[in-house]
């Protein structure tokens, strides 16, 4: 037992019952120990969801942070972006939906600080969409909603995405780079012969057998 399993536990309920319909015991029971033990891991319910936002956030900002260094180019550095943010939600499914929709469980005491943490993200988007309009390639009328386009769709593979499914993941990827590049009336063939295809990490709270059964209950 350790604390990956009761944040594979509490990522399994919270996507699928939400944080606030989720109960002490049930986590409990779903991590296979007694509310006292679970204690011994986590001090709060609270606490255990901010230990999985927080890990899903940094890895979102590392990867991103990572995409944008690897190249000078706005082009690239967009395509990066995209590719890791679209493969980290696909390989991470559910724990992408706890980060992206729990942040209003959260009290006063800890969503800044997690707030602040996916203002750092969203930033990577804008700096790099501002630095592409600036020099002329990216064209758009409004930054702002061409970067929520963008990033949203990427997001919502977390509710469609099989891994099973006809369409590899670098398949994908490379399907969304080409989306954002027509939101800002960019050729996407200018990517071609470049590598920006990331291989996402699995997060430790992603809960595979829960996410191999929602995805045989749509078949």
């Amino acid at each position: 037992m350790d604390l990956e399993r009761v944040q594979r536990a509490g990522v399994s309920l919270f996507a699928t019952k939400g944080f606030a319909a989720t109960g002490i015991r049930e986590l409990g029971s779903a991590a296979g120990i007694n509310s006292a033990t679970l204690y011994h891991y986590v001090g709060s319910k609270e606490e255990l969801l901010v230990s999985i936002m927080r890990a899903c956030l940094e890895e979102l900002i590392d990867s991103g942070a990572a995409a944008v260094r690897a190249s000078s180019e706005p082009v690239l550095q967009l395509a990066g972006l995209v590719s890791s943010h679209v493969g980290l939600t696909a390989v991470n499914q559910l724990t992408a939906r706890v980060a992206e929709y729990e942040m209003r469980a959260l009290s006063e005491a800890n969503r800044p600080v997690l707030q602040e943490m996916r203002d750092e993200y969203e930033g990577l988007f804008a700096q790099v969409l501002e630095r592409g309009k600036r020099v002329g390639v990216f064209k758009t009328k409004d930054l702002a909603m061409a970067r929520l386009a963008i990033m949203e769709m990427g997001t919502g593979v977390a509710h469609w995405y099989r891994r099973d499914g006809r369409l590899e993941l670098p398949v994908v990827q490379r399907f969304f780079v080409d989306m954002a590049c027509k939101i800002l009336s960019v050729d996407p063939a200018g990517l071609d012969g470049f590598d920006y295809v990331h291989a996402p990490k699995r997060l430790p709270s992603e809960p595979s057998h829960i996410v191999a059964a929602e995805q045989r209950s749509r078949e």
